[in-house]
């Protein structure tokens, strides 16, 4: 436990979950999931909640249901189909059928209504929650290095329609800048009209960088406005009986960030 969340098994199950600790009004759920307490097999297991990285659908489905048990969600989650861009899907517009065939293709999602769950599958990436301070309107992003580069945190507090000010940011767990090696053409990508980037990045004996992914989203935030920026330390890639790892593994899960207003 520390001040930015807590790991803990959800009542009755034996999923776990890593719950927000930040000032989000208390209508405001945030959560990201573990990788333990479901049904897949090696090498995703076990709450594997992607259906498409490989796992048997099945499994998947399963894992998604007791999910949806043990956080007592109030309607199955908005899963999308991520790209590593910046479109911002709103999930109050009517989807109906279709969103549970096709997912809609995005990396972030937006809603101002109770009961509407919004989420997004990260396995490095870092997942940004955000809570306008009313509690009138909460949002999701998946940022990897991608989807910082093609604007996908500008994009989501565009779509929250209020000052940065106005917003709380809650930063789940990613890969550290101990594991996260990039070459030179991330780090000119990152740090195009953003001169504090550089400050992220470390070379090492490859020629390389170490990139703090953690510290880019927080300076991006800054210049968005947005100072109530919480999270947790979390590394993905060091932390593998937590957390997924495409970096450390290759073929494996994803965890889910997930938030929702409550009604």
């Amino acid at each position: 436990m520390n001040s930015a969340g807590a790991t803990s098994p959800l009542a009755g199950s034996t999923v776990e979950a890593l719950q927000a600790a930040w000032p989000a009004a208390s209508r405001v759920r945030a959560v990201v999931t573990l990788r333990a307490g479901g049904v897949s097999r090696p090498p995703f297991d076990a709450l594997n909640l992607a259906a498409h990285v490989g796992d048997d659908p099945a499994a998947v489905a399963e894992n998604r249901r007791r999910l949806r048990v043990a956080l007592a969600l109030p309607a199955e989650p908005l899963w999308l189909s991520q790209v590593h861009g910046s479109t911002v899907v709103d999930a109050d517009r009517p989807a109906g059928e279709a969103a549970i065939a096709a997912p809609p293709q995005g990396d972030a999602a937006v809603t101002r209504l109770a009961g509407r769950v919004l989420v997004v599958l990260v396995a490095d990436c870092l997942p940004v929650l955000f809570a306008r301070r009313d509690g009138g309107a909460v949002a999701v992003a998946h940022a990897g290095w991608r989807g910082l580069a093609a604007g996908v945190l500008e994009a989501t507090v565009q779509a929250l329609a209020c000052p940065g000010g106005a917003l709380h940011a809650w930063l789940g767990p990613a890969i550290g800048p101990d594991h996260f090696e990039v070459g030179e053409e991330v780090r000119a990508a990152l740090c195009e009209g953003e001169p504090r980037a550089a400050q992220a990045f470390v070379p090492n004996a490859r020629g390389r960088w170490q990139c703090d992914l953690a510290q880019l989203i927080r300076q991006r935030l800054a210049s968005l406005g947005v100072h109530s920026v919480h999270g947790v330390p979390s590394c993905t890639y060091q932390q593998s009986q937590a957390f997924y790892s495409y970096r450390r593994d290759g073929r494996t899960g994803r965890v889910a960030a997930l938030i929702w207003l409550e009604r």
